[in-house]
């Protein structure tokens, strides 16, 4: 059987959930070996209840207040093996951690924390490149806790920055190297390929033909 995968994604309302659609594409072509029984916004009819919708995979609206105790009633009645965090905007709390996976538009952890999403890490990476602080951009994956941005990082894929790009083009760029490796990635995680115990960022355990920073 499959393990039971949950996506938390909060698009806008008038788009998004581009990420959480990929996902369930990919598993639909075996790609990704979960069974993804549930997505999750704070936005209701939005892109991701729309894309939810048409996939025929089950909406849940999760409004204010997302206390610790809405998160796990939430996933009592869930009954996820595993939480992919995609475009996620909301901080997460009460949730098992070495089950809990996000993915992140910019390299961690200089690039990430609260409010540090969508254009405005792009901005702030290009900011950094035009002062000579970095040469690339990224896509970083890591299992989450409760702290924006933070747990034990298991991917970083380089993204280039071009002389002439903006926050839009940069992003663009950076939306297509999620969509590549999300379900990838995601997959080492939900067949325990990739591993954590949730406690000790030592005891993160990859693949001996693994690398994490490609």
């Amino acid at each position: 059987m499959l393990p039971r995968v949950v996506v938390f994604a909060s698009g806008t309302k008038t788009g998004g959930g581009s990420g959480f659609e990929n996902l369930v594409w990919r598993a639909r072509a075996n790609f990704f070996q979960g069974n993804i029984v549930a997505v999750v916004s704070n936005i209701r009819g939005g892109g991701v209840e729309e894309k939810a919708k048409n996939l025929g995979i089950p909406f849940v609206y999760f409004p204010k207040p997302r206390t610790r105790e809405a998160h796990q009633e939430l996933v009592q009645k869930l009954q996820p093996d595993f939480i992919l965090l995609s475009g996620c905007l909301w901080l997460v709390q009460g949730l098992d951690p070495k089950m809990t996976v996000n993915i992140h538009p910019g390299p961690l952890p200089d690039f990430g924390g609260k409010g540090m999403h969508g254009e405005r890490v792009h901005a702030a990476v290009l900011d950094a490149y035009r002062r000579g602080a970095l040469k690339e951009s990224a896509v970083t994956m890591h299992f989450a806790v409760e702290h924006y941005d933070e747990g034990p990082i298991f991917f970083v894929k380089s993204v280039p920055i071009l002389p002439l790009d903006t926050s839009e083009t940069l992003a663009a760029r950076v939306h297509d190297v999620e969509h590549t490796w999300q379900p990838t990635i995601s997959n080492l995680v939900v067949t325990g390929q990739i591993s954590w115990d949730g406690k000790d960022p030592k005891s993160l355990a990859v693949p001996s033909w693994y690398t994490v920073r490609i």
